[in-house]
């Protein structure tokens, strides 16, 4: 195969680079294509421009693969823990049993977060959503850490940080909108099992911690740890090609994954899921409406802009759901109408030549609720799942020597030259 792409505009021929990376995948450099010809490409929502070269994650949409750092989603969910996952993602390799010791002490001594930020927490109004308070609380954690400057020396010890205090953060936040106590991570509980104790531990009932629920946690985190290029990744590989430090970047992708088109889809499973149970509406006509060229509703947590098969991520967490539900003996009615939904429309030949499979959101949400997370913290489940990734993303970005500042291009649609008129000249406007 030749590695030039040969591409003809207007009678003019130039040659392209191709690249190609260690799974087959191809792309054509168009660095020079604007230089060469004054031409770009115009890519609504960037589905077929490739922004960097990246070593992390490898996903294959047509065949619902998935994995980090070579090893499949499956063997991760299946025999690693939420903290050696984050470990492999940041580092490129599976630690050891002293490093992965070492990572976590390091995430008990770095889980209190500091006095002061609480009454940063105190004073956002009650009604105010998680999201927007824990990206602003990552974003002031570079002022009360200044000492941090996210060199090589000193890299460890920022990522270590963020993951141990992003878990905190967000139980304090979940606390303090209750008007409860704020609980304080314990040094003889893992990393999920200190989050679910922070979150349901209280004087007058203390929490019964399960190892089932804390293993389910851990698949959680594990499948939501990092998804390449996807819209909140991207903005933080943005904003920090900007040279904006770490806190700011990860702010902003939590903001980012906030949309209910990202990481708010499944928040979004359950509230259409409880609208149709407490409406009464009928399964066949939501998937009536859903398949509707005129009817705006859309059927939440169906299809992926990646995938175009089974999401591998929602393999197992159907699987992962069912083993709470059942572990719980929880009867949720939510759940039911979930599996009626996934078996319409996976043997409908309309969902299936559009490429509608079940997503990782379509269960997660489910298993959440089972677990007495509240629907507004689902969000937020989500984006301490893909801190690592987004750490990782950052760093990655920040050394590669050929990405530059984040600079797309346009084609402009608005009016040509034409000339200022004196205000005075300018006649009656509008009513």
């Amino acid at each position: 195969m030749s590695n030039v792409a040969t591409l003809t505009i207007n009678g003019q021929t130039i040659e392209l680079p191709i690249i190609e990376g260690v799974e087959g995948d191809r792309g054509i450099d168009i660095r020079q294509l604007r230089q060469k010809t004054g031409f770009i490409t115009y890519d609504p929502g960037y589905g077929n421009t490739g922004s960097c070269k990246s070593a992390i994650t490898y996903m294959d949409g047509e065949k619902g693969i998935l994995r980090y750092r070579g090893i499949p989603i499956e063997a991760l969910a299946d025999q690693s823990s939420f903290v050696e996952t984050a470990y492999l993602v940041i580092n490129g390799e599976l630690p050891t049993r002293e490093q992965l010791n070492r990572t976590s002490v390091q995430l008990n001594d770095h889980s209190l977060v500091h006095e002061d930020m609480q009454i940063f927490y105190q004073n956002f109004p009650r009604a105010s959503h998680p999201m927007g308070i824990l990206s602003a609380m990552v974003n002031a954690l570079r002022s009360f850490y200044p000492e941090l400057i996210t060199s090589d020396s000193d890299f460890e010890e920022v990522y270590v940080r963020l993951i141990s205090k992003i878990r905190t953060m967000a139980a304090i936040s979940y606390k303090i909108s209750r008007g409860h106590k704020v609980e304080y991570p314990r040094a003889d509980y893992t990393y999920c099992a200190n989050f679910l104790n922070m979150m349901f531990n209280t004087p007058v009932k203390p929490y019964i911690l399960r190892k089932e629920l804390v293993r389910a946690l851990n698949v959680f985190w594990i499948l939501h740890a990092d998804h390449e290029q996807n819209c909140s990744t991207a903005v933080v590989r943005s904003v920090g090609s900007a040279r904006t430090n770490i806190y700011a970047s990860l702010s902003a992708g939590i903001s980012a994954l906030w949309g209910e088109l990202h990481g708010g889809a499944n928040q979004a499973v359950i509230q259409m899921l409880s609208d149709i149970h407490e409406k009464g509406i009928k399964v066949k006509d939501v998937i009536k409406r859903a398949k509707s060229k005129t009817d705006p509703f859309r059927l939440m947590g169906f299809g992926h802009r990646v995938y175009k098969t089974y999401d591998p991520r929602a393999k197992i967490m159907k699987h992962n759901c069912h083993e709470v539900l059942d572990r719980l003996n929880y009867q949720d009615p939510l759940l039911d109408i979930a599996l009626e939904l996934e078996q319409i429309a996976t043997s409908d030949p309309y969902f299936l030549d559009h490429y509608l499979y079940p997503n990782v959101d379509f269960y997660s949400g489910i298993m959440l609720r089972a677990m007495g997370i509240p629907t507004s913290m689902f969000t937020v489940m989500f984006a301490i799942g893909r801190l690592p990734g987004w750490i990782a993303q950052w760093r990655e970005n920040t050394l590669d020597p050929e990405q530059r500042l984040t600079r797309p291009r346009q084609v402009y649609t608005g009016l040509t030259e034409r000339p200022y008129i004196p205000i005075d000249e300018r006649g009656n406007g509008p009513d």
